[in-house]
């Protein structure tokens, strides 16, 4: 690539730098402009239902500045804002806003478009940038602030015919590549003749209309400007990044360490070009520190669907924490560590999230844990036993989380990702439902303890062996024993017992428990483990008996 035909911007110095020892402590004042900056980016742009879809979205969230539109651009955007005003669906406490450029008639459309309206904030704006101040309006620095200027003047003396309350916006837009001591010349000029006062401040927006450095270059200027206002008490600095570098976020966190009090976003960061920040992003990097956001975002899917309705794109699947494969591990040390993770946070119950990989609880964006970890070759046994744990109930040993991983290997290999219903599918036929050579039929277990007898369970089994009923009986000291004593006694496999767990599977009258026995084949190092599972007990042991013998055949036959 030629990188020597391109030059860094270099606008600012500061070595004094006091933002880096900030932290975020409080959400900033929000103002969603996805029904102006992320409308006019869309391939196709929202019709007026769509967009009263969307404002209500923004309301029910929580937003109280929301950016409507241009209604000097287009007659839709116009007809929208009087939509809103005369079928009277703006809150009492949201302040919409419409932005125009300083030019006389588009200032003036724009104050046609607000009658009726208690309260709205008009955002104006004219470009600083040296680059746009040469190739695109060939003017000099002070005609440049002059139409700022004149345009505040305009607003100024149109708001004092306006019934409602006007809050006055200007951004120096390009201000990423304003050289900074201008943009403050800019800047001070227009909170003059606005005659903005600690009582009316004005909102002062510095945008990185075009993303150009480092955002730490870009908290620089913004803590520069903060100190430089002549009176920092009646500005209310605003930020509006766009992505062209894919640091939008960054650029937010680190402008509002810098002392900006607003930002100005999109959901999923729609927007011009690469986009602007993604307020969804910012408020839920906060959520994750323990600030609390402002705004309404546990509905995640819903918040998805509308937006996907609304503008007809698509979130992508590895957006941060909406995209549907976020909270989703293939690795197999990642879902093994999510296990862990999530019985330790639900054993020790201190109610502080502290779970590997997962930065925030799915549960309160209101996603589902059963994505979480999905099965492919890279899956070891802890993710196959996340799955068979939080999807279906089954607590596996270690020894046979490892022996199952294996199967589900085997067919992830071929197949690719497995389905939860598949690994519950395979479970079932290599562990439960395996009847060969033995299928289970029934049980009746007799209790013949008494002081002179070393057996206190006698077990009569009733079994078909390769497909021929038979009855075998056999004593122990427990039904366990009473029944392996049952196949070692009447010529069968003779078996060793190495482990056994049981436990419930579901709760209520209709309640079923799973069972795990490990039996070892005597005289040889083959060791299989057999799962039952019935609402009694004693019944789901005798099944696993039954499946780890015969896993054991199949074991001996594959050898042979």
């Amino acid at each position: 690539m030629n990188y020597k035909k391109y030059q860094k911007f270099n606008t600012i110095r500061l070595k004094d730098r006091t933002w880096p020892d900030n932290e975020i402590t409080k959400a900033p004042v929000w103002c969603s402009v996805d029904l102006r900056d992320g409308n006019q980016a869309l391939i196709t742009p929202m019709k007026i239902e769509e967009k009263v879809e969307m404002f209500q979205l923004l309301v029910d969230m929580g937003f109280k500045q929301i950016e409507v539109g241009f209604p000097s651009a287009s007659q839709i955007e116009y007809d929208f804002l009087r939509l809103l005003i005369e079928e009277n669906l703006i809150p009492d406490d949201v302040t919409v806003q419409v932005l125009t450029q300083a030019r006389e008639h588009l200032i003036k459309r724009t104050f046609e478009s607000l009658q009726g309206l208690k309260k709205a904030i008009v955002h104006i704006y004219n470009s600083t940038s040296v680059l746009q101040r040469d190739v695109v309006f060939g003017k000099e620095k002070e005609e440049i602030k002059q139409i700022a200027i004149d345009g505040v003047q305009l607003v100024k003396d149109l708001s004092q015919e306006f019934d409602g309350e006007v809050i006055l916006e200007y951004s120096p837009e390009s201000f990423t590549g304003t050289e900074v001591e201008y943009a403050i010349d800019v800047c001070e000029a227009v909170l003059d003749t606005w005659g903005a006062s600690q009582d009316k401040p004005v909102i002062i927006n510095l945008p990185a209309t075009v993303e150009m450095d480092t955002p730490n270059v870009y908290a620089d200027q913004v803590e520069w400007m903060c100190r430089q206002f002549s009176d920092r008490d009646r500005v209310i600095v605003s930020l509006h990044p766009h992505n062209d570098r894919g640091c939008g976020v960054a650029s937010s966190e680190l402008g509002l360490l810098a002392g900006a009090d607003r930002v100005e976003g999109t959901l999923f960061g729609n927007g011009e070009r690469t986009g602007n920040v993604d307020i969804l992003t910012l408020g839920l990097n906060m959520v994750t520190h323990g600030v609390d956001p402002e705004l309404e975002l546990s509905q995640m899917n819903h918040i998805k669907a509308v937006y996907e309705k609304c503008s007809k794109m698509d979130v992508p699947p590895r957006h941060p924490y909406a995209g549907q494969l976020v909270f989703t591990a293939f690795s197999g040390s990642h879902q093994d560590a999510i296990n862990k993770g999530m019985t330790a946070y639900h054993e020790r119950g201190t109610g502080i999230w502290e779970v590997p990989y997962l930065p925030i609880d799915p549960a309160d964006l209101n996603r589902q844990y059963e994505p979480i970890v999905r099965i492919n070759s890279q899956s070891g046994k802890g993710g196959v036993a996340f799955v068979m744990d939080t999807v279906f109930g089954y607590h596996l040993p270690k020894a046979l989380q490892a022996d199952f991983a294996k199967a589900i290997q085997n067919i992830s290999e071929i197949e690719g990702e497995v389905s939860p219903e598949r690994i519950y599918d395979t479970f079932k036929k290599e562990y439960i439902d395996i009847e060969l050579p033995f299928k289970f039929i029934k049980q009746k277990l007799i209790d013949i303890s008494d002081d002179d007898s070393e057996h206190e369970r006698r077990a009569e089994l009733t079994i078909e062996d390769h497909g021929v009923e038979k009855t075998i009986i056999g004593y122990g000291n427990g039904p366990i024993d009473a029944v392996k004593d049952a196949f070692n006694s009447n010529g069968y496999l003779y078996t060793h017992l190495l482990d056994y767990s049981e436990h419930a599977l579901t709760s209520g009258s209709s309640a079923k428990a799973a069972a795990y026995v490990q039996l070892r084949a005597k005289g040889t190092a083959i060791c299989e483990y057999g799962v039952g599972v019935h609402a009694n007990i004693t019944t789901a042991t005798i099944k696993a008996i039954v499946s780890a013998i015969n896993r054991i055949h199949k074991t001996m036959s594959k050898e042979a």
